[in-house]
Order: C-alpha cells, then structure tokens, then sequence
C-alpha cells in the first residue's frame, strides 16, 4: 500500500483492511490537530485506488471491513464516495463492512437519499469528532460545527441505518471547566446513543495553532490530574446503554475502557484510584 503522512484511525479498526482515497484532510482546520498540517490535501485518482483493490485481491485477500483512510473520507461528493464503493464491491462482492472518518458539515452535504444510498453500497460505520458539549469551545477549537448540527448530522446518518463513534477529548476546554465540559458531554450522547465513546486526553502540541494560543494567554489548559477528574464526572454523567467506552491518558500511560452497561463502576473506581494516586501531581501537562 502506497500511503502518504501519519496513519490515523480510530483503535478498534486496526484489523480493518485500510484503503486510502485521500491524502491529508480537506477541514484541516481544528486548533488542537496537527495530523495532517504538513499535508497538502488532494483526493487519489480512481485507478490507483483500484490498483491497491486488485492488489489485496490478487494476494488473496478478502476483507470483512475495510477503512477508508484518510482524514475525512466520509467527506468526499456522494458520486465519488458511491465509485469507490462500487468498485469495492466489485473485487469483494462479498460486501465488506465499510467504516471511515467523517465531519458534521460533511454530512449534512449529503441529503437523506444520498445517507440511504452510502448505506445500501456498504458504509455503515463513522467516526466524529465531537469534542466537546460546550458551543464556544467548539467555535474557539475551530470546529466548524454546534452542537444542534452535531444533532442534526447524526440523526440522519442513524436514520440511515448508519453507527458512529464520537471522538472527544478530555482537557479541550481547557483549565476548571473539566467538570461543566463533562456534564455537557454526558447530556449531548445520552441524547445521540453513540456506538462508542474515544476519550483522548488532550495532547499540547508545540506545532499545533493551540500552542500559539497557549502562548498569548487566551487558553489555559488543563492538567492531567483535571483531565482524570474530568473522565470521571463524565462516566458518572453518562446514561444506561450499550455503550463501548475507551479513555486514552497517552502522557500519564493510563486507560480505561468496557462496557457503559457492565462496567461502569468498575471504570469509575479505577479512576478515582488513580485520582489518588496522583493528587500530588498537579504540574502534569500533557506537553508534545
């Protein structure tokens, strides 16, 4: 596979068979992010998507999922979505599972018949980046979404018959708001019934558009002993479902993740037991 930048998928696709359709993230926009800032974004032409499918093929492969890489697949027109996946269907007439990235805007682009159609051919698996539940943290991170389009997009694609997974992260709103950012959060996906839950503590990355605001005094951010403290109102925030849940603390190599329905106590007291742990700790940021 030819592949261009820093591979980046949700965890839980790492056995997935990953075709990239793009290079880079057509948004590109979001404060915190610095995956694809060193890219100039450009869709792959057909043909050679077509020779990675005869590739994997003519190999032998037959994959049950496949990932549609990179950035925000998800946001390509309907009409070059819909070739891809025909021609996917075409090596594998199996019809594998297809998952990929996508944005709020980017699917409120597409109307209920092009959702429908998407669904038919394969897709049935986006990953979101939410964020956040406060409207000016979204609007401060560059989002480029509210939380009442985040609504909309995700009641479409569900309609559609379509799951996704909300990509959030602890710290975004930065220091003393863990807790109104958490209660927030609870509400938005008690409301929407996400498939699964990534938490990422939030990473400060010196070449990120954050760190500049870091510098001018217009964010001050969280501490990981706040980023824990803010995971745990959240998980005690959140609402019975049948909810996979996934908490990365990368700086402080920490994780926590189950079952929303079987687990959750278990995840919340080993939280609270790290919480304790680390009461000292109150200069951990999670500096890149």
């Amino acid at each position: 596979m030819e592949y261009e930048g820093q591979i980046c998928r949700a965890p839980m696709e790492r056995a997935s068979y990953m075709l990239p359709v793009m290079v880079g993230c057509s948004y590109n926009g979001c404060k915190f992010c610095t995956l694809f800032k060193h890219l100039k974004f450009r869709k792959l032409p057909l043909p050679q998507i077509e020779e990675e499918l005869l590739r994997v093929k003519t190999a032998g492969g037959n994959p049950k999922a496949i990932f549609l890489g990179d950035g925000n697949a998800f946001d390509l027109p309907t009409n070059e979505l819909v070739e891809i996946l025909e021609l996917i269907r075409t090596y594998f007439p199996d019809g594998p599972s297809v998952r990929m990235d996508a944005t709020v805007t980017g699917i409120l682009k597409k109307d209920q018949e092009e959702l429908l159609t998407l669904r038919f051919l394969g897709v049935e698996h986006l990953y979101l980046g939410i964020e956040s539940g406060l409207e000016d943290v979204l609007s401060f991170m560059n989002k480029d979404h509210t939380i009442d389009e985040a609504k909309k997009a995700i009641s479409g694609i569900q309609r559609a018959g379509m799951f996704f997974d909300a990509h959030i992260m602890t710290g975004v709103a930065g220091c003393e708001r863990g807790e109104e950012n958490a209660k927030a959060l609870a509400a938005f996906l008690n409301e929407t019934k996400p498939a699964r839950v990534i938490n990422f503590s939030m990473f400060l990355q010196k070449n990120a558009p954050l760190y500049k605001e870091i510098e001018s005094g217009n964010f001050q951010p969280a501490t990981e002993l706040e980023n824990l403290k803010e995971e745990k109102i959240l998980l005690e925030e959140l609402g019975p479902m049948d909810l996979s849940y996934d908490g990365f603390h990368d700086f402080i190599e920490f994780r926590v993740r189950g079952n929303l329905s079987k687990d959750k106590e278990k995840m919340i007291n080993k939280i609270s037991d790290e919480i304790k742990r680390r009461e000292n700790d109150k200069n951990i940021f999670a500096y890149a």
